[in-house]
């Protein structure tokens, strides 16, 4: 199978620019390059896909990465659907490159060359923008894209909508100073992707030999977003701002109508490796083999074996007998989007689960309690008596309070 037959057979292929990408793609040897957006200090799972998964993908097949990172698209920012995106400063986009160009080395190599666009774009005064750029774009070719064109309605600046000239130039650069000739990005980049190409033939000739195709963006089974936890926060990369342990919580808990086209999408296995999940899943659903293997995959290649050994040791002793293993500082650092609060030591059960509103009323605290329906550090705590203090604590500090079956509360006392 080659290449592009298995890009295909992943669902990585969403939109080429002409026939011939297929068999460039295959030939190898290719420079490529694919744009980080700089608003944030690190890359989130969105990333992952279109910029690391893709990038090792084609690497190994033995093209030449060039990743970008806008520190002059950044200071403007890309269209986006229905709201001018906010202005970030010179300072944010400066530091916010520099951490992201750490982290793209440390997940694909040293050697790969990460080329900032403000060397050309910042250094440009606005009638050499207009005169040796602008004058190549048709105002009618502009607004028939996707990009301009769903943004009419409620309305678009002229900073947003100059994005895709800056963007074009981009690829031009990158053609003209390190041979450049494909451009990869997501879907919602085909519009700034095929202007680019049009910015090339038009300054050097039709003949020109440039390529460009674009990946699916990935959603949940519902539409939404993937990548976003229920609370709506980002799954970064940067371990410092999303724990090992969230990034498998969220894995393992992936929909089975979905897990498939993520193990395609975003692991390296091959194509036995999943189809052997895939009939796992349609056979023993319940052991969630192919869950297990997302998240196992995902973890281990953006944080090491150790952070993947280390989430799964917390993700099996949180919620069982052997939460007492862990340090209340990994009880802390894992569990992050549930009620936290600080416990008076030596309160009744009953008084602390009416005073932090995990039940309306005293009746009802004792109601819950008396049923069983109460555990403190995945103990059932059945007495109408029980005093907490730090006894009951872990390292005399968390206690991971459990009403039902799925409402959690984290106290810590001080």
């Amino acid at each position: 199978m080659t290449l592009f037959e298995d890009l295909k057979w992943r669902g990585l292929i969403n939109d080429v620019t002409s026939p011939d990408v297929e068999d460039a793609i295959n030939k190898g040897g290719l420079k490529f390059y694919v744009g980080v957006d700089p608003t944030g200090d690190s890359m989130h799972i969105g990333h992952y896909c279109t910029v690391i998964a893709i990038t090792k993908r084609l690497m190994d097949a033995g093209h030449i990465p060039i990743l970008i990172a806008g520190g002059g698209t950044g200071l403007i920012g890309d269209p986006k659907p229905n709201v001018e995106r906010p202005m970030i400063s010179k300072e944010a986009v400066k530091h916010n490159i520099e951490c992201i160009s750490k982290q793209i080395n440390k997940i694909l190599g040293t050697n790969i060359k990460v080329v900032n666009n403000a060397l050309w774009l910042c250094e440009m005064n606005a009638i050499d923008f207009l005169r040796d750029y602008g004058k190549y774009f048709n105002i009618n070719y502009m607004l028939a894209k996707d990009t301009v064109k769903r943004r009419l309605d409620i309305g678009i600046t002229y900073t947003e909508f100059s994005y895709m000239i800056l963007q074009s130039i981009d690829f031009l650069k990158l053609y003209e100073t390190y041979d450049v000739t494909l451009q990869v990005g997501g879907q919602d980049q085909w519009g700034n992707i095929t202007s680019g190409l049009e910015l090339i033939r038009k300054v050097h000739g039709s003949d020109v030999k440039c390529y460009g195709f674009t990946v699916p963006l990935i959603t949940r089974a519902d539409g939404t977003k993937f990548g976003k936890s229920e609370s709506g926060k980002s799954l970064w990369l940067d371990i410092n701002k999303t724990s090992s342990y969230e990034f498998y919580q969220y894995l393992i808990n992936t929909e089975d109508s979905k897990v498939i086209e993520y193990l395609k999408k975003l692991t390296f296995l091959s194509q036995e490796e999943i189809i052997e999940l895939e009939k796992s899943l349609n056979e023993h659903p319940e052991e969630r083999l192919a869950q297990k293997t997302l998240a196992k995959e995902i973890i281990t290649f953006i944080h090491g074996e150790d952070e993947y050994k280390k989430a799964l040791n917390i993700s099996e002793s949180l919620f069982s007998d052997k939460i007492w293993n862990l340090s209340s500082k990994e009880i802390l650092n894992s569990i992050t989007d549930v009620p936290t609060f600080e416990i008076k030591e030596n309160i009744l059960l009953v008084d602390l689960l009416v005073n932090e509103k995990i039940v309306n009323s005293k009746r009802e605290a004792r109601e819950m309690i008396t049923n069983g329906a109460i555990s403190i550090n995945n103990a059932k705590c059945m007495s109408l008596e029980k005093i907490i203090n730090k006894d009951d604590a872990i390292n005399h500090e968390v206690l991971l309070i459990k009403k039902g079956k799925k409402n959690y509360y984290l106290g810590i006392i001080k």
